[in-house]
């Protein structure tokens, strides 16, 4: 292993997965009215519960990673390999401020250590597509790349991932401030489905608007499509509540001939601020994204 991959809970990884590569995974955590629940380990949240909750009425909320927490994990990690490079790749720094509290904690490691060597890396990425960036950076490690060469590969696909998606209810993202209310008003007004990427600033932002469903979930599929670039013929198809329109969009990428189609749960973080009924794609596009 050429370097240490660091990365949060909302990239939507598998336990499997992470152990399979030694990759250390951060948590956020949900409060639901007055308590608050882990995102990973054996009592993590699982959406199931934060689904009937939030179809309760109940008050849920996140919380950022905090400095306090990286200074402890990079600390551990230097204490027991003071060569071995570290890199944390960060959820969206245009949705959170973990990025930045990650920052924050390596300038604080520094100085206590100064010759550590600690990346942190800002993915302008959310939910799987945060994890399809993840994987790629574990896939340049395992051909043997160093960190300083996986860096330049990886820096020009963050810019390339595409993020794509839909969602039931846009109240729940215009209560935590991620779209204007404007935009949740337009949603729920005639069948209305506003479809939203991720810019090149790691903020959500409108794409365009279509009516019903079914031509929304085609948008989707087309405009993915349309953009991929054929060298990464790989998609992931993330989802809240029912898996069932996630197997059919896979189906429809599968008979367009695209290598790989995932299909992942989206993290409790995310659902905490999509609710049910979310649709996600993700894909390495030809051009940077706006």
């Amino acid at each position: 292993m050429t370097f240490r991959i660091v990365t949060d809970s909302t990239a939507d990884l598998s336990e499997d997965y992470l152990q399979k590569y030694d990759i250390e995974v951060l948590g956020m955590t949900v409060t639901i009215g007055d308590q608050t629940f882990p995102t990973i380990g054996e009592n993590s949240l699982s959406n199931e519960h934060l689904l009937r909750e939030i179809k309760a009425g109940k008050t849920v909320q996140t919380s950022q990673i905090n400095s306090g927490q990286f200074s402890e994990l990079f600390k551990k990690f230097i204490s027991q390999n003071p060569e071995e490079e570290i890199v944390y790749l960060a959820f969206s720094s245009g949705l959170s401020g973990t990025y930045q509290s990650a920052v924050i904690a390596r300038e604080m490691v520094l100085e206590e250590y100064p010759q550590a060597k600690i990346t942190v890396v800002d993915t302008l990425a959310a939910a799987s597509g945060e994890g399809f960036l993840v994987q790629e950076m574990v896939e340049l490690r395992e051909s043997g790349k160093s960190l300083t060469e996986a860096l330049l590969i990886f820096e020009e696909l963050i810019l390339r991932l595409k993020s794509l998606f839909m969602v039931d209810d846009l109240n729940h993202l215009a209560r935590g401030g991620r779209i204007p209310k404007a935009v949740a008003m337009v949603g729920t007004m005639a069948n209305i489905k506003p479809l939203l990427t991720v810019d090149s600033e790691g903020k959500l932002t409108q794409l365009t608007k279509v009516r019903g469903k079914k031509k929304a979930i085609k948008s989707l599929v087309d405009m993915t499509l349309e953009e991929m670039d054929s060298d990464y013929s790989r998609v992931i198809v993330a989802y809240s509540g029912s898996e069932a329109t996630a197997q059919e969009v896979k189906e429809l990428f599968l008979a367009q001939h695209v290598d790989k189609v995932d299909i992942r749960p989206l993290s409790p973080t995310i659902v905490t601020h999509t609710g049910s009924g979310t649709l996600a794609i993700f894909s390495i596009a030809k051009k940077n994204r706006n």
